[in-house]
């Protein structure tokens, strides 16, 4: 058999490299999402718009809980509970043993995040003028880990892992400020009788968890139970997915992760099937009767350019403040304009901005379509705004040694993050 010069495969394995790195590491759930959206818009504005309406807002006929009383509901209070709790359990494992646990390299993240909420809220105000829309203010607020992280796995080894830690520690903490921001500001009144009974079951979890009991079924069960609490409580239900999950012991007796094998085997089913159901469901804006105008009105003005302008602003802004006063150092072997393309990607918002645009105008569907909008718009702009700029800033390792022919073949090294 003649020998098969190898030279030929390399620049094509570099044209096709982009194509794999959709369905691989990071990327793929960011990619599900961008899918699940844009199949959610098609079907909101095609000749099946009154069946999707119908499907998710449309009331059932039967119904074993009376307030979740259409599918819409089931999904945002229900489904959503377990996203929450794999959120809690991924915070709860950084706080502890991850990179939240060591006070200096929580620092960073901490600001960033922090400002990151603030400034994108304070442009929103500016933007809309405030009073219809004042309870919008921290729908920009949010960064979407799974969408993020999709776009950044899109360009592989060539961002430096430093970087790729300090976007993940940062959404981190933001859903941590997010889930605070839904406790304190969007519970509108509350009944004590379930706040109580939900306090109680909390107590009886943080037992099992003193006494070390190392089966999953007791706080699976109360876990639901707690939801249930919160869901008559006034407080949002998805909080209790939160609350459960900080009582998930870190350990077995036998020294195994517990709390490890419960994220790692729920984490799929959030990413890959509640996000995208929730994403679906949420996502379809009809633009029956819209023009260009409706892309500037205020309130889609106001969340984009939270989005897009604060996001960069405020983290972009933090992070440069806290490394040349040396609070802080900026993530090591990253360069400026590298963390500026990070901090445009913090400016996609999709799952929790779009779950608190539906919890800041619960009873004006107008506005929160008009919120979707600018949601979408001000995701799209930072995902490709932000690939574009890491893309031109950044370096693949094989691109500095192709032609000594030294650089392994595959361009995807296994991510030591995952």
């Amino acid at each position: 058999m003649p020998d098969i010069d190898p030279l030929p495969i390399k620049p094509l394995r570099k044209i096709f490299a982009p194509v794999r790195a959709l369905f691989v590491g990071d990327a793929s759930a960011g990619i599900l999402l961008i899918i699940v959206a844009a199949a959610a818009m098609l079907a909101a504005n095609s000749a099946y718009a009154s069946e999707y309406r119908e499907l998710f807002y449309g009331e059932l006929s039967w119904t074993p809980i009376a307030k979740l009383k259409d599918l819409h509901y089931w999904i945002n209070d229900g489904l959503m509970a377990i996203f929450f709790f794999v959120v809690g359990l991924e915070v709860k494992r950084e706080v502890v043993a991850g990179q939240l646990a060591d006070p200096a390299a929580r620092r960073l993240p901490m600001l960033a995040a922090a400002a990151g909420m603030l400034v994108p809220a304070g442009v929103y105000m500016v933007i809309s003028g405030g009073g219809t829309y004042a309870d919008g203010w921290a729908i920009p607020a949010a960064t979407d880990i799974a969408f993020a992280m999709g776009v950044l796995g899109l360009l592989g080894s060539r961002v430096p892992a430093s970087l790729r830690l300090f976007l993940l520690t940062v959404a981190i903490v933001d859903d941590i400020g997010a889930v605070v921001v839904i406790a304190l500001f969007y519970t509108k009144s509350l009944y004590a009788e379930w706040l109580l009974a939900g306090v109680i079951v909390f107590g009886l979890m943080f037992a099992l968890n003193r006494m070390r009991v190392s089966v999953f079924w007791p706080y699976i069960l109360l876990a639901v139970v707690l939801w249930y609490c919160a869901l008559n409580s006034g407080v949002h239900a998805t909080i209790a997915g939160v609350v459960a999950a900080l009582t998930i012991p870190l350990h077995r007796k036998d020294g195994n992760s517990m709390l490890e094998r419960l994220e790692h085997g729920l984490a799929p089913w959030s990413a890959y099937l509640v996000v995208p159901v929730f994403g679906f469901a949420n996502a379809g804006v009809s633009l029956a009767g819209m023009g260009p105008e409706a892309l500037v009105a205020a309130l889609p003005l106001a969340v984009a350019a939270g989005l897009v302008v604060g996001k960069q602003l405020g983290i972009f802004t933090i992070v440069w403040i806290a490394d040349k006063t040396g609070f802080a150092k900026r993530p090591e072997g990253a360069s400026w304009p590298e963390i500026w393309g990070v901090s445009i990607l913090c400016g996609i918002g999709f799952t929790m901005s779009i779950f608190i645009g539906g919890l800041a105008f619960p009873d004006q569907p107008t506005l929160v379509e008009e919120a979707k909008i600018g949601i979408l718009l001000g995701s799209g702009i930072s995902a490709i705004l932000g690939f574009v700029i890491l893309r031109l800033t950044t370096t693949h390792p094989d691109e500095d040694c192709d032609d000594q022919g030294t650089a392994p073949l595959d361009p995807y090294p296994e991510d030591p993050l995952r």
